[in-house]
């Protein structure tokens, strides 16, 4: 009978949600779901100096706006708890204990300054730094002497000599590591906090991890935690490592790297949509296997595999996901984009925090005009500035046509026919901008440009009867006139 399949996303809450994290996430969730197995979240915040005070709560609240739920973890509990590590000291300390009643783990009583001094003249002399043989075989004579000199000791795994261990990766195939090229490392500090490669074995065995789908710099740590599962006599679980994703100048990603938006909640604060970064971040590595690129949760679980996923380095295309998150806005119904723009309007002091009514219609028919044009919510304050600044800003192509010989008269005559008019709306503005073109002759650019540039400052736009409509007649009036009376 096949083993339950059980993966595991184990971020450490040193800081939001990368995405490179929520990729790793997302393809441990996808996998899960496909075969009708469960997905764990276990927080490992061992490393105290790094942890970040809720850190953990808001990467799990952005993962599950991302869609991504999980069967156990902190928040919901289950069978194979605690799911934080700093609470299951106790159950790493009785595993220490075997390993060290077994000699296959001893106390090491050199301080960091001599082990780092060591380490120094070893790759000096070109040889693969090794704990020395003096560090494993302490006399109980040099134990009572540390301990008098006041020497807390680490614990180290005493690595075998001689061996090789294998890595059938399921994306890169076998990898063979020498033990030989490995010291002897350390399982739990001198605080008594187990370290990562000791802790992550324990809680993946104990909670029955079946897959370790994680990235590729983790592939370097898997031989120390084979060695840990063969010490206790474990069967370790399957492992898979995910290729890094590069920026567009094809290098490895650094966190400092402001080229690029790193981090989940900038996305979200920016209005991105979660369908379409879950379907940009799945394409960083995986391939459906045709053209198609635009896939829901749903289809996702039903298509993933690990046969699929490349072992060559992901490219982070910015402008790829731009276009990915305008197409899932252009679908998206109305209200909702506009409730998604709102808040951005009101950070940049263009509406009240409080919208009647009247005033809500008006910013969503606004909202209705940029759907199609945004990439993301937060544009629509560039884009519809327009619409709330009272000085015209002119660019530099609208500049150009207010230098126009045609200028003058259309924009006069433009003025002069919407005047007249009683009513004000969108049908009203078409028939007088037929007006001017009879008065005037012009047609075409010559027509629009002037009155668009005349009123908004802008030589191009959306649809003009439209915007002329939401600015109101007054605003437009206004702006009109004050261009002819400043003769520009």
């Amino acid at each position: 009978m096949a083993k339950e399949i059980r993966t595991r996303y184990a971020p450490s809450p040193t800081g939001h949600l990368h995405i490179g994290g929520a990729r790793t996430a997302l393809f441990n969730y996808l996998f899960a779901k496909h075969h009708g197995g469960s997905f764990i979240v276990r927080i490992e915040d061992t490393d105290q100096t790094r942890n970040k005070e809720n850190a953990d709560e808001e990467q799990m609240k952005n993962l599950k706006w991302l869609g991504i739920e999980w069967e156990e973890g902190t928040d919901v509990g289950g069978p194979y708890g605690p799911y934080r590590q700093t609470e299951r000291l106790d159950i790493y300390r009785k595993y220490i204990d075997q390993l060290l009643a077994e000699e296959k783990a001893y106390y090491c009583y050199a301080t960091k300054e001599e082990l780092d001094a060591e380490r120094e003249e070893q790759l000096a002399r070109g040889e693969t730094p090794r704990i020395l043989e003096k560090h494993r075989h302490v006399t109980e004579e040099q134990r009572a002497q540390y301990e008098a000199e006041g020497r807390v000791p680490s614990i180290h795994f005493l690595v075998p000599d001689n061996r090789e261990y294998v890595v059938n990766d399921l994306i890169r195939g076998q990898v063979t590591f020498n033990s030989n090229e490995m010291g002897d490392f350390v399982i739990c500090r001198p605080d008594g906090i187990p370290t990562y490669n000791f802790a992550v074995v324990i809680d993946d065995y104990l909670m029955k991890i079946s897959h370790v789908i994680r990235g590729e710099e983790h592939l370097s740590n898997t031989p120390r935690q084979l060695m840990i599962y063969e010490a206790f006599g474990w069967e370790a679980p399957d492992f898979a490592h995910l290729a890094l994703i590069l920026n567009q100048d094809g290098k490895k990603m650094s966190k400092r790297d402001e080229s690029i938006l790193q981090f989940i909640e900038q996305y979200r604060d920016l209005g991105f949509l979660p369908e379409a970064i879950v379907n940009f971040l799945v394409l960083l590595g995986w391939s459906p296997g045709g053209e198609e690129e635009i896939f829901l949760m749903d289809d996702l679980v039903k298509l993933f595999s690990m046969e699929r996923v490349s072992k060559s380095p992901a490219v982070f295309d910015a402008t790829k996901m731009n276009w990915m998150n305008n197409y899932y806005l252009k679908r998206q119904p109305l209200d909702l984009i506009t409730d998604m723009c709102i808040p951005h309007l009101q950070k940049a002091g263009f509406i009240e925090e409080t919208l009647s009514d009247e005033k809500r219609e008006w910013v969503r028919s606004i909202v209705a005009l940029y759907q199609e044009q945004m990439s993301y919510c937060a544009q629509i304050v560039p884009l519809a500035a327009l619409f709330f600044l009272d000085e015209v800003v002119y660019d530099e192509e609208a500049t150009m046509v207010l230098k126009e010989p045609q200028f003058p008269e259309v924009l006069a005559s433009f003025v002069k026919h919407l005047s007249a008019q009683d009513a004000y709306n969108v049908d009203v503005i078409k028939a007088v901008l037929k007006d001017v073109q009879k008065e005037t002759g012009q047609k075409g650019k010559a027509l629009f440009m002037p009155v668009r540039v005349g009123t908004t400052g802008q030589a191009h736009g959306r649809d003009l009867a439209e915007t002329l409509y939401l600015l109101g007649r007054d605003k437009v009036l206004a702006r009109a006139q004050r261009v002819i009376a400043n003769g520009k």
